[in-house]
C-alpha cells in the first residue's frame, strides 16, 4: 500500500473497532506476521493464496464476529440485540427489561430482524416471509405493521435505533 502501511492502517481501525481484519500480504517473515497478529489481526494469509480458502476465512471470520460481539445473540430460543430480547417459545418481548405486547406479525417481523441483523429486507420479502403469501405491490400492510412495531419498541422515527428505513430498498434492523 502507498503511503502507510498494514500495521498502521490495522492500528487505526482498531482504535475505534472490533471488525475482523486479515492481512493478504507477500510478506513471508514470521516478525511481520506475529507483529499483526499481536496488534490485532484476525488472521494473515501471504501469497500465493487459493481464492476460494480466502472468502471461507473471511466467511468464517464474519460468522464469528456476528455470533460472539455481543450485538446479536441467539442463545437457545432467546434473541438478544441492542436491548431487545424476544423469547421464541414464550412469544414474549421486552426492551431494556419492559415487556412489550406484540401481536403476531408485528412479532414474526421482528423475529425475522433479529434472525438476520443488517440485511436490508425489501417489501416484498418481508411480506411473502411474513404473510407466507404472494406479495402484489402493496405496501401500505408492511409500512403499517412496521410503525406499530417501531413505536411499541420506543424507536425514534427519525433517528430509529433499532428499524431503519433504507430509502427506495426496504428496511434493516440497525447492526
Amino acid at each position: 500500500m502507498p503511503k502507510i502501511d498494514g500495521i498502521e492502517v490495522l492500528k487505526k481501525i482498531r482504535e475505534t473497532s472490533t471488525i475482523p481484519v486479515l492481512f493478504l500480504t507477500a510478506k513471508t517473515d514470521e516478525t511481520d506476521k506475529l507483529t499483526a497478529l499481536g496488534i490485532g489481526a484476525d488472521d494473515y494469509i501471504t501469497k500465493p493464496f487459493s481464492v476460494m480458502e480466502v472468502l471461507y476465512r473471511i466467511k468464517a471470520h464474519l460468522r464469528r464476529n456476528y455470533q460472539y460481539n455481543g450485538a446479536n445473540q441467539n442463545v437457545g430460543n432467546i434473541f438478544s440485540h441492542n436491548g431487545i430480547e424476544m423469547d421464541i417459545h414464550k412469544k414474549t418481548v421486552s426492551v431494556d427489561g419492559k415487556e412489550v405486547l406484540l401481536n403476531a406479525k408485528e412479532f414474526e417481523l421482528l423475529q425475522y430482524f433479529l434472525e438476520n441483523p443488517g440485511r436490508v429486507f425489501t417489501k416484498k420479502q418481508l411480506y411473502e416471509h411474513v404473510w407466507d403469501d404472494l406479495y402484489y405491490g402493496d405496501s401500505n400492510t408492511i409500512m403499517v405493521h412496521i410503525s406499530r412495531l417501531r413505536e411499541k419498541l420506543g424507536d425514534d422515527k427519525k433517528e430509529p435505533k433499532y428499524i431503519r428505513t433504507i430509502k427506495s430498498l426496504g428496511y434493516r434492523l440497525e447492526p
